[in-house]
């Protein structure tokens, strides 16, 4: 085989491109490259392409992806997750009532301003990249599309949440301006992708599935 897909269970801590590097190594290739980015604190699907298979990277980057997320209420960070800085605090405790009625606010075509903790580039440069050197840059709202909000639990302050979105949903942002709807703050605690596409998280594979595998390239489903 020339060539494949792998879907990745990626552990918190790496980058997608620190995926794809410990990949280049697994399978000794340099003609990897994913589908879609996930934070570093994030865990789940990434689905990787390899070797021919990376013809067809933009064609298998999909429409639409769930989350399951976790929420603190009560504290805001610089990051929108709990990697940042502190910035806001509020004792303001709201019931899993409060919380679940704002749902349909934020469910269908909504309109949502990219954090500046983010890949997103502007003018040749990402938006972490001024973030980390104090500069706020003015961004554009952009549209997108929430399928659904399912809560799985709610223990204040604490609650976990699956959310269907379109591609370009940053949870953290919606994370917080869910908060806002509800007259608080908060941010995320935790993230794990579980579905992006067809892709699910039951067909994912962990880095020890490959090295404990005598043929890694045998792991590899064929483009679709």
């Amino acid at each position: 085989m020339d060539g494949g897909i792998l879907i990745m269970d990626k552990p918190s801590g790496f980058t997608s491109f620190d995926v794809v590097a410990k990949l280049r190594g697994i399978f000794h290739i340099k003609r990897i490259g994913h589908t879609g980015t996930l934070d570093p604190m994030a865990t789940g699907v990434l689905v990787v392409c390899v070797g021919t298979a990376t013809k067809a990277v933009n064609r298998l980057t999909a429409s639409d992806k769930v989350y399951e997320a976790g929420i603190r209420f009560g504290e805001k960070y610089d990051t929108g997750d709990i990697t940042g800085k502190l910035t806001a605090r509020s004792d303001m405790a709201i019931t899993e009532q409060d919380f679940r009625q704002i749902f349909d606010r934020f469910t269908g075509d909504i309109e949502q301003i990219p954090p500046m903790y983010s890949a997103k580039k502007v003018n040749g440069k990402r938006l972490y990249e001024y973030a980390r050197e104090g500069i706020e840059i003015e961004r554009s709202p952009e549209q997108i599309h929430i399928f659904s909000i399912e809560l799985l639990s709610f223990d204040y302050p604490h609650a976990r949440v699956r959310i269907h979105c379109s591609k370009g949903t940053y949870i953290r942002t919606l994370i917080e301006d869910l908060a806002e709807g509800c007259g608080t703050v908060a941010t995320m605690e935790s993230l794990r992708r579980t579905k992006n596409g067809d892709f699910s998280i039951e067909d994912a594979l962990t880095f020890d599935n490959l090295t404990d595998s005598s043929d890694p390239w045998s792991l590899l489903l064929p483009v679709p």
